[in-house]
């Protein structure tokens, strides 16, 4: 093939490719446009994984465990240990299964991550104290909350209002209530489940006729929001796990090929800020307490 052949054919796959491109952006837009419910199958679908998941955390606390790094190879365990004292922040997606074998979810899917973060010279109670600090959570995780309060305190557990917002192509503002039940194990680790318990999408996020739109019947971007904190204090600072499993919606599978790796990323991208902003919040009450 000649040299000004081989540049129109280049030419022709870049155009080809910003078409195929613009085309599925087109239909990813429209996607909206037509709301989606929650269906029983998919929840309970999402309620086994859930079981699962659950049931693994549970035995790997059993093993010895706490922290998803330390079932690693030896090598591999203290380069991972190594890299977070560094500052580095660990994430690995996970995958939930049922005797052996992936869980279908019908009408929906899964984003399952794990993260952790070191935060040198930290305590427990600190990093306790600063995660129950709700009313000032929209100055220390902005922009993902931009409210957040605590409904109600019993005990260990926090029932409590926060409203989550991303921007990625689309405007996605979430008014969510979660529970989160906080267990202090011993004197160095400590665990928080929590689940939400009313997830609403906001629509017409700053106009004057903003709305909720009903409970499970909605775009579909977040139905339930579930997360399991393990926080352990050793090595001069604190550890802090997050695991966190979120159900939204399937997409047409015209625009999977395009969608999936952008929903994908989704995920990583909150968690990984989210462990960031966790260890600026706990450092800069530090700072605070000793000024």
């Amino acid at each position: 093939m000649s040299g000004p052949q081989v540049l129109l054919l280049m030419r022709w796959q870049r155009s080809s490719l910003s078409l195929l491109t613009a085309l599925a952006l087109t239909g990813l837009l429209a996607i909206p446009a037509r709301p989606k419910e929650l269906k029983p199958e998919t929840l309970a679908a999402f309620n086994l994984y859930v079981h699962g998941t659950e049931t693994r955390i549970r035995q790997d606390a059993r093993d010895g465990h706490f922290l998803v790094i330390d079932d690693l190879a030896d090598q591999d365990r203290s380069e991972a240990y190594g890299q977070l004292r560094q500052g580095q922040i660990y994430i690995r997606r996970l995958r939930g299964d049922e005797e052996g074998e992936p869980i279908d979810i019908p009408h929906g899917l899964i984003h399952h991550w794990v993260g952790i973060v070191f935060i040198p010279d930290a305590t427990l109670g600190e990093t306790l104290a600063e995660l129950q600090d709700y009313e000032d959570q929209p100055y220390k995780y902005a922009p993902l909350v931009r409210q957040a309060k605590i409904l109600a305190h019993r005990g260990n557990e926090f029932a409590n209002y926060r409203q989550l917002y991303h921007k990625q192509l689309v405007t996605v503002v979430i008014d969510a209530e979660f529970d989160d039940i906080y267990d202090r194990l011993d004197a160095t680790q400590a665990t928080i489940r929590s689940y939400s318990t009313r997830i609403s999408e906001v629509a017409d996020f700053n106009q004057p006729d903003e709305h909720e739109l009903p409970v499970g019947n909605d775009h579909g971007y977040l139905w339930r929001y579930y997360t399991y904190y393990h926080i352990e204090e050793k090595d001069g600072g604190v550890y802090v796990q997050v695991e966190s499993v979120m159900l939204s919606r399937t997409v047409p599978a015209v625009f999977a090929w395009l969608v999936n790796p952008l929903i994908e990323s989704i995920p990583r991208h909150v968690l990984t800020d989210l462990l960031g902003d966790t260890r600026k919040a706990v450092l800069d009450r530090r700072h605070r307490e000793e000024d």
